[in-house]
């Protein structure tokens, strides 16, 4: 029997919305899922609804404290003192009503992607809106408030004692997941970012190993501003593969943000539509290569709307798909879009061999990144290969 991939959606993931005027908007979502379907790529088999978590499913990571705050900033007032303590009430995480039932959805949503694979439902699943990085066990952080890779890697553990391989390519830092499980050595945690000398959180750092017996289990490759393609890409495939050829997964999540790309408004690397073909193209090949085929797909960061989590989003899913023929954005997504978006939407969903002048240093930022890609790799491969033998 062949086992099409899901795709988890519904119009409740518009639900999680800070404000209007907020970057971490659920029209990047809305727009992503109609570029799917006027694409033809979905076929009505293949969404699934979200369902909420548990408080107990919360609870496998975070604290009863910071769970009990989360609902009780959702439908009263709290003291602005006890929302900071938990990394709420800020510009970035501000409180909303029903925020708690908004982020137990897109928890809800990654754990139930989690749970359909291991079921034997489908090898695949994307969870569009997931992709929650930035949430600690005991804060929210970063448009992030519950981590639902984090409950998700937790159950995977709990109930089927899986080594679990997560890497996350948005260009901020996964720093929460990190975290959570930073002394852990069933979970691998790799984060290819941008240098948080410039960039939220500000960490990541090649330094960030883990500690106790996840030392080793951590590892990050933060990139030089202005990384493009070709570099972002050596340093993706010369230290993913060789590391989880180390590792021996049982269980890959992917976090797919889209916030690296050249149009970006809050980050500064400069990747175009090529990279986020190949990353997802060569997860898909890990994950049949060392997963049995076990792939879990989520969102992330992407902040513009309209020219990219449109069209980055929708090549995740059609590599689960096995479809490498992108053509023109279809004629009745332009029509629908274009009157509501404030710039010029480009006319194809791959990005054009000249659409991006090259940066002026860039031998300099390639060099640069080769040299942290060496740092790394140099102890990384052969530490996370012995703690695995010896376990």
């Amino acid at each position: 029997m062949i086992k099409r991939p899901r795709l988890i959606y519904s119009d409740a993931f518009k639900s999680y919305e800070f404000a209007p005027d907020h970057p971490f908007h659920p029209l990047r979502i809305e727009l992503a899922m109609d570029m799917i379907r006027y694409c033809n790529w979905l076929k009505d088999d293949q969404i699934v609804p979200p369902e909420p978590c548990t408080r107990e499913d919360l609870l496998t990571v975070h604290p009863t404290g910071f769970v009990d705050a989360v609902h009780a900033a959702s439908t009263t007032e709290v003291n602005p003192l006890t929302l900071r303590m938990y990394g709420l009430g800020t510009d970035d995480t501000p409180v909303f009503p029903g925020m708690d039932d908004a982020a137990r959805l897109v928890v809800g949503a990654t754990l139930q992607g989690a749970k359909m694979i291991m079921e034997g439902q489908t090898d695949h699943v994307f969870q569009i809106a997931g992709g929650l990085h930035h949430a600690h066990r005991h804060r929210a952080s970063g448009f992030c408030i519950y981590n639902d890779a984090a409950v998700a890697i937790a159950y995977l553990q709990r109930q089927h004692g899986l080594r679990v391989a997560y890497i996350d390519t948005d260009a901020h830092h996964g720093d929460g997941v990190q975290s959570i499980f930073y002394d852990d050595p069933s979970v691998l945690t790799i984060s290819i970012h941008e240098t948080g000398r410039y960039l939220f959180p500000g960490t990541g750092n090649v330094e960030e190993r883990g500690r106790f017996d996840g030392y080793g289990f951590s590892v990050n490759l933060p990139l030089e501003a202005y990384t493009e393609d070709d570099s972002f890409l050596e340093l993706y495939e010369q230290s993913v593969g060789a590391l989880l050829e180390a590792f021996q997964p049982d269980f890959l999540i992917t976090q797919n943000g889209v916030d690296a790309h050249h149009l970006d408004p809050l980050t500064h690397l400069c990747l175009t539509t090529r990279s986020y073909v190949q990353i997802p193209r060569l997860a898909h090949q890990w994950a049949h290569k060392y997963c049995k085929g076990r792939w879990l797909a989520i969102g992330g960061g992407g902040y513009d709307h309209w020219r990219v989590v449109s069209r980055a989003w929708p090549i995740v899913w059609a590599e689960m798909n096995e479809i490498n023929d992108y053509g023109p954005i279809p004629e009745a997504w332009m029509q629908k879009w274009q009157s509501q978006s404030p710039v010029d939407l480009p006319p194809n969903i791959l990005d054009g061999e000249d659409d991006f002048a090259p940066m002026p240093r860039r031998a300099i930022i390639t060099d640069k990144n080769r040299t942290t890609l060496q740092r790394v790799m140099r102890d990384a491969q052969k530490l996370v290969a012995e703690r695995h033998t010896n376990e």
